[in-house]
């Protein structure tokens, strides 16, 4: 029964982080974008970024560390704002690039770079949060799992599941990369920063719509 259980939570994360990772939303595009641009891992350890901060996220509400989950969600407002300014500038960034062919060399991201910029992006989105805080309540075993391991398992879990999703994303898209000409990735800049900076725009729009009904 105890294996049973162990194993129950590390498919619930895995079930949950896959369902994290695959909507297609502004990080994913940034993700796609930088992909096609600097290859397959650039993409992949931007994802990983993404992957880590949804796990951050799970251990705090699996723990009931209510007093880090009270600071985010008091300071929801903040992170909104600097995640929807950041969408923006981001989308921007991507739209006014100018591409070169896809064998050039050139000059991209460290891995670090991608990998620490998604995850203080996907930090930044409180959203993330209260979707664990609204899902984990259907979870009975978890619940009740409120020690060290179980979270380590539940968490891991998370992780696999959002992980696995961007090395299959980014590694199908990374394939087939070389084949995309610089005019064509000139479009996928164009149109991926458009969209970037739309959900930007769409997060602050919110944002004020929020702050007005319950401000």
């Amino acid at each position: 029964f105890r294996c049973y259980m162990d194993v129950s939570l590390f498919v619930q994360g895995i079930i949950i982080g896959l369902t994290l990772a695959v909507p297609v939303g502004p990080l994913a595009l940034i993700c796609i974008q930088r992909t096609v641009t600097g290859g397959r891992l650039h993409g992949i350890f931007s994802g990983i970024g993404v992957a880590t901060a949804d796990s951050f996220y799970a251990a705090v509400t699996f723990l009931g560390l209510t007093v880090i989950s009270g600071l985010i969600i008091a300071q929801q407002y903040l992170f909104r704002f600097l995640a929807g300014v950041v969408l923006i500038l981001i989308g921007i960034r991507v739209f006014l690039s100018i591409p070169s062919a896809i064998s050039a060399k050139t000059e991209h991201e460290t891995y670090l770079k991608d990998y620490l910029s998604m995850v203080a992006l996907a930090i930044a989105n409180p959203l993330t949060l209260v979707f664990f805080l609204v899902i984990l309540p259907g979870y009975g075993v978890v619940i009740h799992g409120t020690s060290f391991l179980s979270a380590a398992e539940f968490v891991a879990g998370v992780f696999f599941g959002s992980t696995v999703w961007w090395v299959v994303l980014c590694g199908s898209i990374g394939s087939v990369r070389s084949r995309i000409s610089a005019e064509n990735l000139g479009r996928i800049n164009r149109v991926s920063g458009l969209l970037i900076s739309c959900f930007g725009a769409g997060v602050l729009i919110l944002l004020v719509i929020t702050m007005g009904l319950f401000g």
